[in-house]
């Protein structure tokens, strides 16, 4: 539960908004290379992001790069910098096998960790594969690329199995809950809350975002009602109060509310704390 709620991109030719993203409640800034920038930008983003990160020590446990993917010409260079810099978190997109992973780690920097972004049919077939590759910190759902790799339908019917898949690994690999994808809708509050809600069915605790604006919402959203909370803390009191068996409200409290309480509590104290 102690793991990040938003991760915001910031396009890597854009260094006048590191400054301002990183001043944002964002858990976690991603200085993007790869969609958000053109060819004949890539070079330069990878210098904004070096000379920003060496003068940023404070941002360490913030940041993350978003590499182009393996099969890109400018994958190499990528990860030379992320070496040569020091950089310990890199986002990994088209993550569709283990082989990948292990090549960032081989040859990132000493500590690299992985948030593997999952956005093709592949990536999803081997999605248990990838979640239990060592480095590998969090699974992330590319869900527009997912759909056109796809040719899905607007409705997000589509994602189901996919969602369901990556949430599962996740858990089987002792990963925290997996991060769900962007909503392009900059200013649609509601899409935005609807998307998230829609990925928390299946257990995803975390959001991509693409603006400053979204990263307030999602953690709003990502915060229990008032009713939940305090029914959680009616049934850990509950809980305290006796060693055997107790009952709320006519209901048997045994382990697994137990532990729904104990999450809504936790779930309640991150989203607080952004």
């Amino acid at each position: 539960m102690n793991y990040p709620i938003t991760y915001l991109f910031v396009p890597g030719n854009r260094p006048e908004r590191f400054d301002k993203a990183f001043a944002t409640e964002a858990g976690v800034v991603i200085l993007d290379l790869e969609d958000a920038v053109i060819p004949a930008d890539k070079a330069a983003a990878r210098e904004h992001i070096a000379r920003w990160y060496r003068s940023h020590a404070e941002a360490k446990d913030r940041i993350a790069v978003r590499i182009n993917d393996s099969e890109s010409e400018w994958y190499s260079d990528d990860l030379a910098m992320l070496r040569s810099v020091g950089i310990p978190l890199v986002m990994l997109p088209k993550s569709e096998r283990r082989q990948q992973i292990e090549t960032v780690i081989a040859n990132g920097p000493d500590g690299v960790r992985v948030l593997a972004l999952v956005e093709t049919a592949r990536g999803i077939r081997n999605v248990h594969e990838i979640a239990e590759t060592e480095g590998v910190e969090r699974l992330v759902f590319g869900t527009l690329d997912y759909a056109v790799d796809l040719d899905l339908g607007g409705d997000e019917i589509g994602l189901v199995y996919a969602s369901a898949r990556m949430a599962i690994a996740s858990r089987c690999a002792e990963l925290p809950s997996p991060v769900a994808g962007v909503t392009s809708s900059i200013n649609d509050v509601e899409r935005i809350k609807g998307d998230f809600a829609f990925a928390r069915n299946f257990g995803f605790a975390a959001k991509l975002c693409i603006h400053p604006r979204q990263v307030d919402v999602v953690h709003a959203a990502c915060m229990p009602t008032t009713e939940d909370q305090a029914w959680a803390q009616r049934v850990m009191q509950a809980a305290q109060s006796s060693e055997g068996a107790v009952q709320l409200d006519g209901k048997m409290i045994d382990r697994p509310v137990v532990l729904k309480a104990q999450a809504i509590l936790a779930r309640s104290h991150v989203a607080e704390a952004h």
